[in-house]
């Protein structure tokens, strides 16, 4: 099973593909997670990366399309793979497409996660992290605790990405760059939408349903 788990920034990719790893046993590759741990760690990867993700920026296709063909190559994803959040432009639809038929894995299905751009905003301003990877919603999905984290205690913290203005400059970024791929892969027969304004399960049992016959 090759999924491709598309949609704009607050769309619930993340989470989604987190419940769909786990039902099917296919690793979630997330290149957001990748990029963070460079960034952490304070690679030459990482330094250049934070850049671009500071200001809501897209990073540059030369700094992802290398990590994700590695990515694919590793044993894990010998009976499947979620990719989530990537392809984001055109040339690196492109650039995965020309990977893929390299390494005859084709992609089975690209599920696109549908939100209007005023609950977007919404989503994203109000989204808090903790330093184990915990993600809270001051409206959808609070803490226990305001400001501390239900799983490690640790004071929660808002990205850089999540600000109001590089919200702004992360979905005008999408509308540009990523939005044409729904027709990109609506051409090839392969993309189905999903209303993610629904309740989280609500989504999933959508997305599974999917998914299903392509195990």
């Amino acid at each position: 099973m090759d999924i491709i788990l598309f949609g704009p920034p607050g769309a619930g990719k993340g989470t989604q593909a987190q419940k769909l790893s786990q039902k099917y046993g296919i690793p979630q590759i997330s290149t957001g997670d990748i990029l963070r741990a460079n960034v952490k760690e304070g690679t030459e990867l990482g330094l250049e990366a934070k850049k671009y993700m500071d200001a809501g920026e897209l990073v540059p296709d030369a700094v992802l399309i290398g990590i994700i063909k590695d990515r694919l190559l590793q044993p894990d994803c010998e009976n499947g793979f979620l990719l989530d959040g990537y392809p984001r432009t055109i040339p690196q639809a492109d650039a995965l497409s020309k990977i893929l038929d390299e390494i005859k894995k084709p992609i089975d299905i690209v599920i696109n996660i549908a939100v209007p751009n005023e609950m977007l905003v919404k989503r994203l301003s109000g989204r808090w992290m903790s330093g184990c990877g915990a993600s809270y919603n001051v409206d959808t999905n609070p803490p226990k605790a305001e400001g501390v984290c239900d799983v490690c205690g640790d004071k929660l913290f808002q990205r850089p990405d999540d600000t109001s203005d590089a919200v702004s400059n992360r979905l005008d970024v999408y509308e540009k760059q990523t939005a044409p791929l729904i027709d990109y892969y609506k051409e090839k027969g392969l993309l189905k939408d999903v209303d993610g304004t629904k309740d989280i399960d609500v989504v999933f049992e959508e997305i599974d349903k999917i998914a299903a016959p392509f195990k």
